[in-house]
This record gives C-alpha cells, sequence and structure tokens, in this order.
C-alpha cells in the first residue's frame, strides 16, 4: 500500500527555520525520484535573497515518512556552501537510500550552522523491479510480450527482473502475434526504419496492443500531445514522445509511465477531462 503524505508534516518539519530563510534558502519544493539500495544524486537549487554575500556549512538530515510521522534516518555534514548576494546556484548531493519494497517518501532537510532548516526536499525511492509489473500483463495463455530495441536500452532492464520476451529487432515485425509490443525507445530518428509506421499499421491489425515510443525530435516543428493513442482492433497503438521514457535505467518514472502505457495499449479507455479534485 502506498505512503500518502500531506505538505502539512513536510511544513511541520520545516518549522524549526530560523532567520536565515530571509537570507538563504532552497528555492523549490520538487520531488526527487530514485530507486533504492544505492547512492543516488540529488538536485538542489539554492538562492539567497539577502544583500551580503553567505557563506555556511550545511548538514543534510534524511527522514522517512510515514502517513503522519518523520524517522530520522541518518544526519551527515554536506558542504560549505557560499552564495552571493541575490544569486541562485544548482548544487547537487550524494545520499544512500535504503532498498525498499514498495514505494517510499524520504524528506531530505538542508541545515545550517545554527541548525536552522534552510529547505527540504521530498524524495519518492522505489523498488528497482518495477518492470517486473510487465510480466503479468501478458500471461503464459496469451502470447509473448515483443519487443523492438535497437539501442538495448529496454532489453537489459527486462532480463535483469527476469520478464520474458520476443526480440523483435531479426524478425518480421508484422508477423509478431503475441499480446503486447513495445517498440522503442530510440536515441535518435536516423536508425528508424523509413517503413517502420506501415508495419505498425499492419501489426495493430492483429489485435497486438502496441506502445510505440518516438525517436527525439520526431514531431519536428508542429505541436504534439505528449502521449495519444490509436484505435486498433480491442487493443490501442499508443503513441509516446521519447521524453516520457527517457533514461529508462535510472528515472522510475519513466519506468512507471512504460508500464502506465502498455496498460492503455491493452485496455483503451476513452479520453476524459481531468479531475481537479485529485490535484494536491
Amino acid at each position: 500500500m502506498k505512503m500518502f503524505v500531506t505538505w502539512a508534516v513536510v511544513a511541520a518539519i520545516g518549522a524549526g527555520a530560523t532567520e536565515a530563510w530571509a537570507q538563504l534558502q532552497v528555492s523549490q519544493n520538487g520531488r526527487e525520484r530514485v530507486f533504492g539500495g544505492s547512492t543516488q544524486t540529488i538536485s538542489v537549487r539554492w538562492h539567497n535573497a539577502g544583500r551580503a554575500v553567505v557563506e555556511t556549512d550545511i548538514r543534510i538530515r534524511t527522514m522517512q515518512l510515514s502517513s503522519a510521522t518523520a524517522a530520522p534516518m541518518n544526519e551527515a555534514p554536506w558542504k560549505t556552501l557560499r552564495v552571493l548576494p541575490g544569486q541562485t546556484v544548482m548544487e547537487t548531493a550524494a545520499l544512500a537510500f535504503p532498498a525498499v519494497r514498495a514505494e517510499t517518501r524520504f524528506l531530505v532537510q538542508w541545515i545550517g550552522q545554527t541548525n536552522g532548516v534552510l529547505g527540504v526536499t521530498e524524495v519518492v525511492v522505489y523498488p528497482t523491479n518495477l518492470l517486473a509489473e510487465l510480466e503479468p500483463l501478458v500471461g503464459p495463455d496469451d502470447g509473448a510480450l515483443g519487443i523492438y530495441d535497437p539501442q538495448n536500452q529496454l532489453k537489459p532492464l527486462l532480463r535483469n527482473v527476469k520478464v520474458d520476451f520476443v526480440d523483435l529487432e531479426n524478425a518480421v515485425l508484422e508477423d509478431f502475434r503475441g499480446k503486447l509490443a513495445i517498440l522503442g525507445p530510440f536515441e535518435s530518428k536516423t536508425p528508424v526504419d523509413a517503413t517502420l509506421t506501415k508495419k505498425i499499421q499492419k501489426l495493430s491489425q492483429n489485435k497486438v496492443a502496441i506502445v510505440w515510443i518516438q525517436p527525439p525530435g520526431a514531431g519536428g516543428e508542429k505541436p504534439v500531445p505528449s502521449f495519444y493513442s490509436v484505435a486498433g482492433i480491442d487493443t490501442d497503438v499508443v503513441v509516446v514522445q521519447s521524453e516520457l521514457a527517457a533514461n529508462l535505467a535510472r528515472n522510475p518514472r519513466s519506468q512507471n509511465n512504460l508500464i502506465y502505457f502498455c496498460k492503455l495499449a491493452l485496455h483503451p479507455q476513452p479520453p476524459a477531462l481531468p479531475d481537479m479534485s485529485l490535484q494536491p
């Protein structure tokens, strides 16, 4: 079960800030998303809103969040930070996060010399086997999972989580008769077969659900949606812009996106207006 953390918890933890808030502070509270079980790089933007140079030693305190509490996990010195008046700087910190079995939220506090909390960064940590969720989407009686991945960005990840698939790179694509096919990611537009669109059309006519990750820049100058569905027979072709599946090996959001698109291709849904009541 996923944990839900309200910003009230985050705000309460940061309430110990001193007058440093008026001078040096973390200038955004965006979430970072990383995999657990290893050291990850977290980005943080600092801004000096004062009129004097700020130079201070910064410590990092990492806390694991539950629905209403925050349990301290680790605290350690980070670096001496020097920021000019009015200056904004981007820094990174290498932090170790434990292996997790489900999506887990952590809070990173950035602490100044006077023990004031200068800002917080929420980090969502994911298990490393997210893509294993693709396995049950194509059960043993439903046909295979087909992968066309000429740059080998996806296939090694599937092997690591023991998801079986058929490599379509050296096969006749339109002859594939499995339940689901993932085409891409592609590093550039150049290596893509010029006849790929026609092959995908034929493949869709065979009732194969398809996720087609576009090469970078495939849309040209005209605006295109980040993803959209093209109706097939019982299933859809979901066309996805490259940025939604970028850096699959290190980006849990991209892996979650891929799983979502596969489910959408297998079980098409009509477009609907957004439910604003679900907004944070």
